[in-house]
């Protein structure tokens, strides 16, 4: 029964994905070809939006995997046009919750004991209920709490059976993917099959919560003496793959202002000292919460009300205002971080199944693009992208050069703060053409740049909607300004590097000019054609039968989509299909022999 589902499942998602295909084919690819091109470029943006539309109706009605696809494709605006990212960026986990005797099951087997034995309450009603997994509010036992130093946990449990809905789920997306690998105009534009293997090695890394677990308290570490954020410890006495105990740190949410303000927390303060965080994670870390999202940020004023419940005989916890330096808590390697001097809260990041890193390579492809923007030269620049894998082999890079010398004519010589006093509407003008143009480009973001850029997005707009005034500019530039300090050095050897290469090219180029007028002179520079003459030859025939049977399966396909809204025009095209199959027989049976 249960993999009769599973079967079901496969095919609906292959069933979606073909439709999709064929439409886009239809009136991508062989439209044009016929003279509709003006009907395709009117249409699409109603037909990219239902099908958006449709997706996003699949998603929430199959849950799993899927709906965590369309959360990843509407932040792939490299690869997919703004009406579609823009209907899957309110894709939510619109799922009920799991039964919670099926929960009770998952989790006893989990931890090998009762819930009754490893806890001392846990509520059967879940605080959040998502496509992979839910969470409940618990209180661990006196023994547990003992050793973990918190007695307040809240307890994130795997939906049962997710594993093989993602396996299924997995399997559909690769085969989608093998699929848009074999169309031309797909693949010049996107590495799809990398593109799957990218959501799925992700995927898999958010419902192990071991692996989320090792992540909360690498972060944890990294911030261990900043006090201006912290993270909830882990029980790891009642953790597993499936099941993850934290400390219960549950505060304001970051966006909930009339909270902040009643708590006597300017929001202007927290938007300056969360993008401060974020991008310190990036900058200085290297490691970063690549989904800060409202539900995963909390700002805890430092009072007494706040923050767990002390465990008689621990040590104190996160959270607890009575520490008044960093302390370790009792039995974990969790820090608690000193309260900020005449703050009076800090922020407590939660949920670290989706983190991202910037590796060396990215690091080096970045500095490129620096040395590249402060030479103002878009050519440097597009070669640093290519480096970094963010445009694929097959770019055609004239019009994205282009656009790069507009931006740097424009806009090059000024400063963060000068940016700020740009005409926005200009802006939103340049920002249009330079978004046509690298939508048109083959143009992927690698796994780092996506997430660093989605946590940046995430990151301003939160801000912008804690202080209407907050720049994310100005809290870039420190930054910045420290990372090229910082690799000034290596800028200088670059280009000196750049410098002597050319100065070699130079110096070789007389004798190879003389070179070859010499041989011309001499008479012994001959070029050999004959073959390419019998490649040309051999390429026309191939290309007039491709044609032939181009068009004899659009007009096919055409008047099979047609016939059953208008018959008689289905007919039609079903029948002029004739002319270009016998035009590519007859290619072959009497075309030339070469």
């Amino acid at each position: 029964m249960e993999q009769s589902a599973h079967r079901r499942r496969y095919r609906r998602i292959l069933a979606f994905a073909s439709r999709v295909l064929v439409q886009v084919w239809w009136f991508e690819l062989v439209l044009p070809r016929i003279g509709f091109a003006g009907l395709a470029d009117r249409t699409r943006d109603a037909r990219m939006l239902r099908v958006a539309r449709r997706f996003h109706d699949l998603a929430v009605d199959l849950g799993g995997l899927m709906i965590k696809v369309g959360q990843f494709l509407s932040s792939r605006l490299d690869v997919l046009p703004p009406e579609i990212t823009q209907e899957l960026a309110g894709l939510q986990d619109e799922v009920p919750a799991v039964p919670f005797a099926d929960i009770r099951a998952l989790a006893e087997a989990e931890l090998g004991t009762s819930l009754a034995a490893a806890y001392d309450r846990f509520d059967e009603t879940p605080v959040a209920a998502a496509s992979l997994g839910q969470v409940h509010r618990a209180r661990l036992s006196a023994a547990a709490a003992a050793d973990a130093g918190f007695a307040d946990v809240v307890v994130k449990v795997q939906r049962p059976g997710i594993d093989a809905i993602i396996d299924t789920d997995l399997a559909a997306l690769r085969r989608v993917g093998g699929w848009l690998r074999r169309i031309r105009i797909v693949r010049e534009r996107v590495d799809a099959p990398a593109l799957v293997e990218e959501f799925a090695r992700t995927s898999l890394e958010e419902v192990d919560y071991l692996h989320e677990a090792a992540s909360g308290e690498r972060f944890a570490a990294d911030f261990e003496r900043d006090a201006r954020v912290a993270a909830p410890a882990v029980a790891w006495e009642r953790t597993t793959r499936r099941v993850l105990t934290l400390a219960d740190v549950t505060a304001i949410k970051i966006n909930d202002t009339d909270a902040l303000r009643a708590a006597g927390i300017d929001p202007a303060e927290v938007a300056r000292v969360f993008a401060d965080v974020m991008f310190e994670q990036v900058f200085t870390h290297g490691f970063f919460h690549a989904d800060p999202h409202p539900g995963n940020i909390f700002v805890t004023p430092l009072g007494e009300t706040w923050g767990p419940e002390p465990v008689e005989g621990a040590g104190p916890q996160a959270g607890d205002a009575s520490t008044s330096s960093a302390t370790q808590v009792s039995g974990s390697d969790a820090w608690v971080p000193e309260p900020v001097e005449g703050s009076g809260w800090r922020l407590t990041f939660v949920d670290f199944g989706m983190m991202g890193e910037v590796p060396a390579g990215i690091r080096d492809g970045l500095r490129a693009l620096l040395i590249a923007v402060a030479a103002r030269d878009g050519k440097k620049l597009v070669a640093a992208a290519q480096d970094m894998g963010v445009l694929l082999p097959s770019a055609q890079n004239a019009e994205l050069e282009r656009a790069l010398s507009t931006l740097f004519a424009r806009f090059g010589g000024m400063g963060f703060a000068e940016l700020r006093d740009v005409d926005p509407h200009e802006l939103q003008d340049f920002a249009m053409e330079f978004g046509e143009v690298v939508r048109t480009m083959p143009f992927q973001l690698p796994e780092g740049l996506l997430m660093l850029f989605r946590a940046v997005s995430l990151t301003s707009g939160m801000c912008s909607g804690l202080d209407p005034a907050f720049n994310v500019w100005d809290a870039v530039e420190p930054y910045a300004k420290r990372l090229l300090r910082e690799e000034s050095g290596n800028v200088v050897q670059d280009f000196a590097k750049q410098t002597l290469e050319n100065a070699a090219v130079l110096w070789r180029m007389p004798g190879r000019i003389d070179s070859v007028i010499t041989r011309m002179e001499q008479g012994s520079l001959s070029f050999d054609t004959a073959r390419l003459e019998r490649r040309m030859a051999r390429l026309e025939l191939l290309v007039r039968r491709a044609v032939g049977a181009v068009l004899f399966a659009g007009l096919l396909i055409g008047g099979i989509l047609l016939l059953p809204a208008s018959p008689a025009w289905g007919g039609v095209l079903m029948g002029l299909s004739a002319v270009p199959l016998l035009y590519a027989l007859a290619a072959g049976l009497f075309g030339p022999r070469v």
